[in-house]
């Protein structure tokens, strides 16, 4: 049954029609005031209009009512179409057909309304879901905390249209905040209210002390006009914010107009696609706070270090001065025995100076104050340099140490003290963990950057290099290391535990001080070795010319 109203001055008509229309709610108007004020009370779903009234009532009728179904009522046999007209009916057309008229009119315009209906609400989901792509957008590309719940309550403005948002926020200081987001301005009354509620319900649901001191921020979309406590009847909506164990906080929401399940869905999803990068957030400033800490823990390290070492150093010269000046023979002469444990002192105090000049230059690497001096040279004077310095040391312990040069090698620009601390320390490891009888080889080649080949944990280092590259070899047939312990090998205080280099001791700087200076030099350090089968300790240097010819060269 349909709302029906029918427009006509001719009392026949109107008699007639009363008559056929006893199945729907029908209602007369025989003027044109009449007419408006009906359509103004009731809405209708069809009007019948009087062809025998002026048509500019129709058209009145048309500007004040929400789009009824038009049907004209005429003596005319012809029909002529208009766009304004739904449908026909004739004086003389029977009541059956009357009847079949109207009813073929409802159901046409109950089903527009229909597809009306559902051409809005598929228009207000689309308009939803875009809301929600946008908002998850927005949330994926932001860490900071206060812009993500910005980001939440636009949303839900977007989307739900509220009158007012109450936000409790854990996450974005120290206390905890109320964030109210409101179409009208709050008095402090009912701010303090608010702030009860809130509150309250944070303690109901969480069970969690009452906190007292809650800082207010206040966003007032219309000051001009305030609200009152009938807020508290208008419908609301209540969410935790929260992602697993993490608790951010909570919303509520009021609208003066109910709430569709709609609108539910739509105000849970926000409030838990805030949830995750809130988490991200806290986190990502847990570590930016963790870095920080561990920023100022490694600069009051290395001030630490470099303080030790300098103090260590001054009494350490006058011990290293007492025992030379006992050594010599300046204070009397000393029996066997005493020489014996003088020169045991002077090997500590030598060993000891090593390690502090090692936390010296690790100190001044770290801190960026390593002084370099690069200049042209050949990388023979550095080989050179080191064997004849440590040839004594590895022929006291039954070893022997030789070179095998390339010939002709390009020169590299470097600084030659730097390269012969480096070498100096790879040898010095090699002579530390070979057996007695072994022998250490000094070798270097030159080669393009594409050709060479190493361990996978070094491949990183490996693939910066580009071009032509002197390398130098210190092979030896010690102990050797385990594949597992290869890049172990160059971190700080590093010791790879067995017995003999637990004999052997050391401080475990030289091999990462080798890695800094050699970064320093655009070059690398890496390693290849087996346990109980040796090692070879590699560095590569960046050359500018190739040689143009290649001749081994073997000294001993």
């Amino acid at each position: 049954m349909g709302k029906i109203l029918f427009v006509s001055n001719r009392s026949e008509k109107i008699k007639q029609y009363r008559e056929i229309m006893k199945k729907h709610d029908f209602t007369v108007a025989e003027s044109e005031s009449s007419a408006i004020e009906a359509v103004e009370i009731t809405q209708f779903d069809i009007i019948i209009f009087d062809d025998n009234l002026d048509k500019n009532i129709m058209k009145k009728l048309k500007s004040v009512t929400n789009k009824p179904s038009f049907i004209l009522l005429t003596k005319k046999d012809k029909l002529e179409s208009d766009k304004d007209i739904n449908g026909f009916l004739t004086d003389d057309m029977p009541e059956e057909l009357v009847n079949s008229a109207i009813n073929l009119n409802l159901r046409t315009h109950k089903s527009l309304e229909q597809l009306s209906d559902t051409n809005k609400n598929l228009a207000d989901s689309l308009y939803r879901l875009n809301v929600l792509y946008s908002t998850s957008s927005k949330f994926a590309g932001s860490l900071d905390k206060e812009k993500l719940l910005d980001y939440m309550i636009e949303g839900m403005d977007k989307s739900l249209s509220f009158d007012l948002t109450c936000t409790l926020a854990f996450c974005t200081e120290e206390q905890p905040v109320l964030i109210l987001n409101s179409l009208y301005e709050i008095s402090d009354e009912l701010l303090n209210a608010i702030k009860i509620r809130t509150a309250m319900n944070y303690k109901s649901l969480f069970k969690m002390p009452l906190t007292d001191n809650i800082k207010v921020i206040k966003n007032i979309k219309y000051p001009g006009k305030s609200f009152t406590f009938s807020i508290f009847e208008y419908d609301n909506m209540f969410a935790p914010i929260s992602a697993g164990d993490n608790f951010f906080g909570c919303i509520e929401i009021f609208k003066e107009t109910p709430f569709t399940s709609d609108d539910a869905t739509c105000f849970q999803t926000i409030a838990q696609q805030v949830s995750l990068p809130l988490k991200s957030a806290t986190l990502y400033q847990e570590i930016k706070e963790t870095n920080l800490k561990l920023e100022k823990l490694e600069r009051l390290k290395s001030e630490f270090i470099s303080i030790v070492s300098h103090e260590l150093r001054t009494p350490l010269t006058a011990i290293k001065n007492s025992l030379d000046i006992l050594s010599c023979g300046r204070c009397g002469d000393i029996n066997d025995s005493g020489i014996k444990f003088l020169s045991m002192a002077q090997r500590n105090v030598e060993r000891l100076s090593g390690i502090i000049n090692d936390l010296l230059d690790l100190s001044k690497i770290e801190a960026g104050k390593m002084d370099y001096h690069f200049t042209n040279m050949n990388i023979h004077s550095v080989i050179d340099y080191v064997k004849n310095s440590l040839a004594g040391v590895a022929n006291e312990k039954g070893l022997r140490l030789i070179a095998e040069e390339t010939v002709n090698l390009p020169d590299i620009n470097a600084d030659s003290q730097r390269l012969e601390q480096v070498l100096t320390n790879l040898v010095s490891n090699a002579i530390k963990f070979t057996p007695s009888g072994k022998t250490i080889t000094i070798r270097s080649h030159l080669a393009d950057a594409s050709q060479i080949t190493t361990n996978e944990c070094f491949k990183p280092d490996i693939d910066k290099l580009k071009g032509q590259y002197v390398i130098v070899c210190v092979e030896d047939e010690g102990i050797g290391i385990a594949q597992k312990d290869l890049l172990r090998a160059f971190d700080k205080f590093a010791q790879i535990e067995n017995s003999l280099s637990r004999k052997a001791g050391g401080s475990g700087l030289g091999l990462p001080i080798a890695k800094q200076l050699l970064e320093a030099h655009n070059g690398a350090i890496w390693c290849d070795s087996e346990p109980e089968k040796g090692s070879r300790f590699y560095f590569a240097l960046p050359v500018s010319q190739i040689p143009a010819d290649e001749k081994i060269l073997i000294s001993n």
